[in-house]
């Protein structure tokens, strides 16, 4: 795994410098606002497993894939500095022993014959005090040593040290053997084992039942929703994610709702999707029915131009293209949102049908957008939740909506953490019902 700082004046800046010396495939850790521009932590071939054994026991406190990120790149800053404060020094050392070497060092004015002075062993302060009070060239390689010495103890001390087997509780353990059936019924519930393994590891010596119990209230704390009220807090809103997630028919319902509560004078919708053909049709026919302006940003027209006319509607909605990371007309819509001097609060669409590997590519994928939240859409059609609840503790996206069928808008929900845990606990009870009845059939 490989992980590198990056320093720009602008977001844009530091993300095309992440593109040209990572690539594509570049994990962002952290991102963050400095003294002269922003500074972005990246990392390649980025493997959590790895960077809970680099972190150590600082990576007990954490449970989401977000705060992970953040914890490997303080990690890394810290690293860095250190290492610049032991290179500054041996730099130091290495030039103070090349001007004593000089055969000009030393020389005086004039010459004091201390010949008959007897001479005086040195104490051991000073021959702590080291160059500063002009000593030997031989002391200062030894420093030089000491310096080196200490920089590979730091880097030896960040490496990820091997996974020992006396980490696991003795065969036989009950303690052993509750956490181990509560992790297996967590990953039945549908989080990833990685997730599992903590929440299950958080558990105290109780009974079984206790300990689910009180992982799924973990799981709840790790989920942060709210962020859904749109339409008392206005702006400009993005919906960003695949094509098939669900981006326009969710901007139908909010759009629905608003307009049933606040009338259409004060919406108005935008689509960034001139990639395909008729592909703002449906957004058209919301604007017609709710009768709300519709505008699309195409080579005539940019999105900031756009925005500059919609300034006087209190709530604007903007749906985009879903195409897929690898596609250019992709990385220009995320740099254009990303860039906009109006503040977009971009939200990433993630249906709940979709396999949590799928999910992360998607967060990795879209996250250049400054990703202020997430919608999770079709959760009817989940068999289990626990994939697309787990994905939102990892990546700490805060729930603004969820969505759970097709009627516009009765099915747009605010999201509510009790009630999606709560949601995820029966829909397992209704897996493992459809499952006996198959197996009694």
């Amino acid at each position: 795994m490989k992980v590198k700082r990056f320093f720009a004046e602008t977001m844009s800046a530091a993300l095309k410098q992440v593109r040209e010396h990572m690539g594509d495939d570049a994990v962002i850790l952290s991102s963050r606002r400095i003294d002269g521009g922003v500074e972005i932590v990246t990392a390649l071939d980025y493997d959590e497993n790895m960077a809970r054994q680099r972190l150590g026991e600082a990576a007990a406190e954490a449970t989401s894939g977000g705060r992970l990120g953040e914890l490997q790149a303080e990690q890394h800053r810290r690293l860095e500095e250190e290492l610049d404060r032991s290179r500054t020094r041996i730099r130091e050392l290495r030039s103070r022993r090349d001007t004593e070497s000089s055969p000009s060092y030393g020389q005086r004015s004039y010459r004091t014959d201390d010949s008959q002075l007897p001479e005086v062993p040195p104490s051991r302060g000073e021959i702590r005090a080291g160059s500063a009070a002009g000593q030997s060239p031989s002391d200062d390689l030894a420093q030089m040593r000491r310096e080196i010495d200490s920089l590979r103890a730091m880097v030896s001390q960040h490496a990820p040290a091997p996974v020992a087997a006396a980490t696991s509780v003795a065969v036989g353990d009950p303690v052993d053997a509750v956490r181990k059936r509560l992790t297996e019924r967590l990953e039945e519930f549908g989080l990833t084992h990685e997730l599992a393994v903590s929440l299950a590891r958080q558990s105290g010596r109780g009974k079984l039942e206790d300990n689910w119990k009180r992982s799924l209230k973990t799981l709840a704390a790790g989920l942060r929703t709210g962020g859904g009220d749109w339409a008392s807090r206005g702006g400009a809103y993005a919906l960003v994610g695949p094509t098939g997630s669900g981006k326009t028919t969710t901007i139908g319902k909010i759009a629905a709702q608003y307009v049933l509560e606040h009338g259409a004078d004060s919406l108005a919708l935008v689509t960034t999707d001139r990639y395909r053909v008729a592909a703002h049709e449906q957004l058209f026919v919301f604007g017609r029915i709710l009768n709300v302006p519709v505008r699309v940003v195409d080579d005539s027209h940019s999105l900031d131009d756009v925005l500059d006319e919609l300034e006087d509607r209190h709530l604007v909605l903007i749906d985009t293209a879903g195409l897929s990371g690898a596609d250019p007309g992709c990385q220009e819509q995320l740099q254009e949102l990303a860039r906009s001097r109006h503040r977009i609060r971009s939200h990433l669409v993630v249906p709940a049908t979709s396999q949590p590997r799928i999910m992360k590519s998607m967060w990795h994928c879209y996250k250049m957008a400054n990703l202020a939240g997430c919608v999770m859409t079709k959760l009817d059609e989940a068999l289990t939740l626990g994939e697309v609840l787990g994905f939102a503790v990892e990546t700490s996206l805060p729930v603004a909506w969820v969505t759970d069928g097709q009627k516009i808008p009765q099915d747009l929900h605010q999201a509510n953490n009790t009630s999606l845990v709560r949601l995820g606990v029966e829909r397992l009870r209704d897996a493992r019902r459809q499952q006996s009845m198959a197996e009694g059939a």
